[in-house]
């Protein structure tokens, strides 16, 4: 393995190192815990023809497995778009976490994300991240957590913007933080807010905005505003992109 790689897979293995004898004192009952899966599976298409011809396609799929002191979280997102024959959005983006539940309110965090955005000039950007999580509110009704820890993140640039920064890949030191805020509006409405943050030698974060209203049983109308900000973006890209949804949510 490259040297410069080994520091950072220890520093981010630790809590796992730490929690693993906690693990392995759990008592006879410890089959008869909490094993559980549920989820999100989202679909948004738009197709226009005629005198303008455009199709958006959005999808993403939100599974989250509780097992014993673990709630896990695992997230695949794509989103695509072309006008007129040509591309003019495309995003893939993978991320798994996993929170060691210390107690009620407490818990320990692991993450990795993977994102590939040809449109930001990077054709691909990686990020593994540990730290400590927080539940300030957590109830039948209200969710409000804070996690924040030491991240390190690897970005390969594309052809025409290597040329022109005279390097293809960076990778950095930064502190990682995230709020995660939902509230039940309604028997049949929920309200949800999320800020990844991200501070090295930039800052960058990227905030998600959604209302859910149920339709029928476990199908539900979503409607989302996703704002994603870079101080220092590379030449000719933009500071801030905005995305728009209207979706189906299915939930199991």
């Amino acid at each position: 393995m490259n040297k410069m790689y080994i520091a950072p897979v220890i520093l981010m293995s630790a809590p796992l190192l730490i929690t693993t004898p906690c693990l392995a004192q759990s008592d006879a009952d410890s089959s008869k815990e909490k094993n559980t899966f549920s989820g999100d599976a989202e679909l948004g298409v738009t197709i226009t023809t005629g005198n303008t011809e455009t199709t958006s396609v959005k999808a993403r799929l939100d599974i989250d497995h509780n097992w014993r002191n673990w709630e896990n979280q695992y997230l695949i997102e794509t989103l695509y778009k072309k006008d007129t024959g040509e591309v003019t959005g495309k995003r893939y983006l993978s991320r798994v976490q996993g929170n060691y539940q210390l107690s009620a309110v407490n818990y320990i965090f692991v993450t990795a994300n993977h994102e590939a955005d040809p449109f930001t000039g990077f054709t691909s950007t990686s990020t593994i991240s540990s730290g400590y999580g927080h539940k300030f509110i957590n109830n039948d009704k209200t969710e409000f957590s804070i996690e924040a820890g030491p991240a390190y993140k690897f970005r390969r640039l594309d052809d025409e913007s290597a040329a022109e920064a005279g390097y293809d890949t960076d990778n950095t030191w930064l502190a990682y933080g995230v709020m995660n805020y939902e509230r039940k509006i309604s028997t049949s409405s929920k309200f949800k807010q999320m800020l990844i943050a991200e501070y090295g030698d930039v800052f960058e974060a990227r905030s998600e905005t959604s209302i859910t209203a149920s339709i029928i049983d476990a199908l539900a109308m979503k409607f989302s505003v996703i704002v994603r900000y870079n101080n220092t973006p590379l030449d000719n890209k933009e500071s801030t992109d905005t995305e728009t949804n209207m979706t189906l949510l299915y939930t199991f």
